[in-house]
C-alpha cells in the first residue's frame, strides 16, 4: 500500500489554474501489468474513512482495511490472475494500536483488516476482473447506503461509464430507513433490511426481473445514485463492462466530478479526450521547464 497526499506541491504546482477540476496526483503509480488493474482509492470526504477490501492480501487492499484521511489516496495493483470482490468504506471508527475497535457503519467485525464482508448498510463498489468479456463493475446500494461513492474507469475500452452517486442519500433518507448516531443520519438502510418482505427483498413471487420492480424506496436510492443498483434486478443502468481498465474509486464525490491520477507515468483523467491528453503532457513538462530555467539562472 502506498499512501499519497491528494495535492502534492511538487507534482501539482499548476492546480490553482484548474479550479473546476479535482486533480489527484500520484507519485510513481505502478504500471499496468497484463490483466492486472491499477486501483486508486480516494477520500474526498471531510473526515477520516476506513476503506475495506474483500478479499485482500498484504500487497492488494492493505490486508483488508486501513485508514484514509481527507484528500488522500492509496494505489494498489490487482492480482494478475484476476480478482472478484468488493470495496467499501467504514465510518466513525475507533481502533486501538492492535487494530481492534468498532465502526458506526460498514464494520466487518471488530478488526481494522477485514476478513469478512461489512455489515449493512454500506455502499459497495463491486468488481469482477479479467473475465473473457472484460471486467464487470458496479456500485450497489442493495445493502443500503453509508457514503457516496463513484467508480471511474480510465485507460479502458468498452462501456466504461462512471458508476455510482451524484448525491448524498444521508441527506434525503426516509426517516424509517435512517440510521442515527449523535443526532445525525450516518446511513440509510434498505427497505428489505427494514421491512423484510418478499416485495422489497425480491424473493418468493417477486424473485425475478419480471416481478421485482422499483419501489418508492428504491427510487429514492436511484435518485441519489443514478448508475448504482437500487434493488436486486436493477441491471440495465447499473452494471458495466470495460476491458483493460484501471479504476478510481472515490468516496464523497459525484459522477460528474473529474478526477485524475498518474498511470503509466502520465496524468490520466476520467472522461479524458485528446485535449486532456495534451493538458496531461503540459502538466508534466511545464514544471520541468520551470526547474530548468531556475537552474540556468
Amino acid at each position: 500500500m502506498k499512501n499519497i497526499s491528494f495535492l502534492s506541491r511538487s507534482r501539482c504546482a499548476l492546480h490553482r489554474l484548474m479550479l473546476p477540476l479535482v486533480l489527484l496526483c500520484l507519485a510513481g503509480a505502478p504500471r499496468r501489468a497484463e490483466s492486472a488493474g491499477v486501483f486508486t482509492i480516494v477520500n474526498l470526504c471531510k473526515t477520516v474513512i476506513w476503506p475495506a477490501v474483500m478479499p485482500a492480501s498484504d500487497t492488494f487492499g492493505g490486508g483488508g482495511g486501513f485508514a484514509l484521511r481527507p484528500k488522500q489516496s492509496v494505489v494498489f495493483t490487482a492480482p494478475a490472475g484476476g480478482w472478484s470482490g468488493r470495496i467499501w468504506a467504514r465510518t466513525d471508527c475507533n481502533f486501538d494500536a492492535s487494530g481492534n475497535g468498532s465502526c458506526a457503519t460498514g464494520a466487518c467485525g471488530t478488526t481494522l483488516k477485514c476478513g469478512a464482508s461489512g455489515e449493512p448498510p454500506a455502499s459497495l463498489a463491486e468488481f469482477t476482473l479479467a473475465s473473457s468479456t472484460g471486467d464487470f463493475y458496479d456500485v450497489s446500494l442493495v445493502d443500503g447506503f453509508n457514503l457516496p461513492v463513484a467508480v471511474r474507469p480510465v485507460n479502458g475500452r468498452g462501456n466504461c461509464s462512471v458508476a455510482g452517486c451524484d448525491g448524498d442519500l444521508r441527506e434525503t433518507c426516509p426517516p424509517e430507513l435512517s440510521v442515527k448516531a449523535n443526532g445525525r443520519t450516518v446511513a440509510c438502510r434498505s427497505a428489505c433490511d427494514v421491512f423484510d418482505t418478499d416485495r422489497y427483498c425480491c424473493r418468493g413471487q417477486f424473485g425475478g426481473p419480471g416481478t421485482c420492480r422499483p419501489t418508492a424506496y428504491s427510487s429514492k436510492f436511484k435518485e441519489a445514485c443514478p448508475t448504482a443498483y437500487s434493488y436486486a434486478y436493477d441491471d440495465p443502468s447499473s452494471l458495466f463492462t470495460c476491458s483493460n481498465a484501471d479504476y478510481i474509486i472515490t468516496f464523497c464525490s459525484n459522477r460528474k466530478q473529474q478526477v485524475c491520477s498518474y498511470h503509466n507515468n502520465r496524468l490520466v483523467c476520467s472522461g479524458a479526450g485528446r485535449s486532456w491528453q495534451i493538458m496531461s503532457t503540459l502538466m508534466l513538462v511545464l514544471p520541468l521547464v520551470f526547474l530548468a530555467l531556475q537552474l540556468s539562472v
